[in-house]
């Protein structure tokens, strides 16, 4: 399958994106929808800021993975920026990767930002989507 790149202008700057549907599990066993994020801001060969994004949605089906649609929007993608140059992400710096992880604080209206794909002892999925439920309530 062909990944769509999706362009956004931002700050006077043109920044090319992509984003990866995939799930991610909880410890009791569920699987929450999980959407990897890519954003180049001086071409496919400068250093990306890359976040995984855990949606908020508890769903209605056996697990919530399984009726959840959420996608990022370009506003998120905005988000995403804003905190990254906050954070010291150099544009035009080629190489490597600058991860956006949990600890950095962002949360997006329908989002939250895991760690649990690339680190095993990161925080339950499934406790955080519930408590960030509270929040909203």
């Amino acid at each position: 399958m062909r990944r769509r790149l999706r362009r956004l202008r931002f700050g006077g700057r043109e920044f090319t994106w992509r984003a990866e549907i995939s799930t991610v599990q909880g410890d009791g066993g569920d699987r929450h929808r999980c959407i990897s994020v890519r954003v180049w801001g001086a071409g496919k060969n400068s250093r990306p800021v890359v976040v995984d994004l855990l949606s908020k949605s508890v769903g209605d089906g056996w697990e919530p993975a399984a009726t959840d649609s959420a996608y990022p929007e370009a506003r998120d993608i905005r988000l995403v920026i804003d905190s990254a140059l906050a954070l010291g992400w150099e544009i035009e710096a080629r190489g490597g990767l600058f991860r956006l992880a949990e600890s950095s604080g962002l949360e997006l209206p329908e989002f939250l930002i895991t760690d649990r794909l690339w680190r095993a002892d990161a925080p339950d999925p499934t406790a955080r989507v519930l408590g960030a439920g509270r929040d909203q309530v």
